[in-house]
């Protein structure tokens, strides 16, 4: 398996510390903080850890505070409830004596049941996209040093967008996109596993859809963007080493905030899982910058 991925799959598996204690390390990929996925694939492996013969259908996340990427992270988790066919568990995220982020997950019995689902969006295929991390190297020399990398630094994923990243202006666009994602080599036979593994990337670019009506310039550092809370269901079983459909679309963005909303689609149209996030989006003056800076500075 590639390294990279296989490193992602260590730092979601955690260590069992107690029977419901567990502990996980992070990843700098780039960001300013903890990068929220990472968080939310390693609350929800540890509540699956928990749970025995039932998958998760759906967890509800608040984000509330900055992690230290050079802290380890303590999950506790609380097993509300174990009924006839579901499990709920509760999770927090602790570093430094304090809660960083809270989850609730539930999870069922298999079960047959009604079906219908939303249509897949009329895009191209992921066959002749780009990855994300092909940019010119023209465009590079634009793009911020810590943007720079987040882009180009190897990733478990593969991101091909159907819609192309302009990196040279600004441009006020519809908030509508997608992507085709996919992890880069093929994984275990473990519906647990690419469960954890679509919670991670689900947190990818979907915040940002909410700033696309607005022209801001790529990675410039005039927006403080930052997830508050996070939504996953889990519709149908699907396997993350195959191409999934990121659709994205914001319906509002008001009161320095932006809420956004994701499906995942296989490539023959099969919804497999939905997504919802709220998250900080401020436009910020000089002076706005310079606090920011010094803020963050001072949170650990």
């Amino acid at each position: 398996m590639h390294a990279v991925l296989t490193d992602l799959i260590q730092l979601l598996v955690l260590e069992r510390i107690e029977d419901n204690i567990f502990r996980g390390e992070s990843r700098d990929i780039g960001s300013a903080q903890v990068f929220g996925g990472q968080v939310l694939g390693q609350a929800l492996s540890a509540a699956h850890r928990t749970v025995e013969g039932r998958v998760a259908h759906s967890l509800h996340a608040y984000f509330l505070r900055r992690g230290d990427m050079e802290a380890p992270i303590i999950y506790e988790v609380d097993r509300a409830r174990d009924g006839g066919s579901f499990s709920v568990r509760r999770v927090v995220a602790i570093q430094h004596g304090r809660p960083i982020f809270n989850l609730a997950a539930s999870f069922q019995v298999l079960e047959d049941g009604l079906e219908h689902q939303a249509s897949m969006p009329i895009v191209d295929g992921p066959d002749g996209l780009q990855d994300v991390t092909e940019v010119p190297v023209d465009k590079l020399a634009v793009i911020p040093e810590k943007m720079r990398r987040f882009l180009t630094d190897k990733r478990p994923f593969e991101f091909r967008p159907v819609q192309a990243v302009n990196f040279s202006r600004t441009e006020k666009r519809p908030p509508i996109k997608q992507i085709w994602i996919r992890a880069v080599d093929r994984l275990p036979d473990d519906p647990a596993l690419h469960q954890v593994l679509l919670a991670y990337v689900s947190d990818y670019e979907l915040l940002g859809t909410s700033v696309l009506p607005h022209g801001l310039p790529f990675g410039r550092g005039k927006v403080q963007m930052a997830s508050l809370d996070h939504a996953l269901w889990f519709h149908r079983a699907c396997r993350v080493d195959e191409w999934l459909l990121y659709s994205f679309d914001s319906p509002n963005a008001s009161g320095a905030r932006g809420f956004a909303r994701g499906q995942f689609f296989k490539q023959d149209g099969t919804l497999v899982a939905s997504t919802a996030q709220e998250g900080l989006v401020r436009v910020l003056d000089e002076t706005h910058r310079k606090t920011k800076s010094a803020d963050a500075r001072l949170q650990v």
